[in-house]
């Protein structure tokens, strides 16, 4: 099993980016999760919502290619960007990568 970096920034003011490892196949929110990372995911990470919504800043070749049904989700999303992804649907497949997260803070229950 390959052993890659994932930097994490975040556009919630007072939190630091930062910088851990992510194995192949593991996903951006299971990272995130195991770790103590606030990321929405209110489907359970099956595709099924955008609560898990991040930026992929660097890296994009390094995650499993987008699909038709996370691309409909995508649009379903606050803010979506060109960069726009999933996080449960991000799943490392060679290499480092770099995300943003967004504010977190803009769902209920936060």
């Amino acid at each position: 099993m390959n052993i890659y970096k994932i930097k994490i920034n975040f556009e919630e003011k007072g939190l630091e980016p930062k910088e851990l490892a992510i194995a192949e196949g593991e996903s951006v929110l299971d990272i995130c999760l195991d770790n103590g990372i606030e990321l929405q995911h209110n489907c359970g990470g099956v595709c099924g919502c955008s609560t898990c919504h991040v930026y992929v800043n660097k890296g994009e070749d390094n995650i499993q290619e987008i699909s038709d049904k996370e691309e409909d989700f995508i649009d379903r999303a606050i803010n979506p960007r060109i960069n726009s992804r999933l996080g449960c649907q991000c799943v490392m497949i060679d290499g480092d990568i770099e995300i943003t997260i967004p504010d977190q803070s803009q769902f209920l229950g936060h």
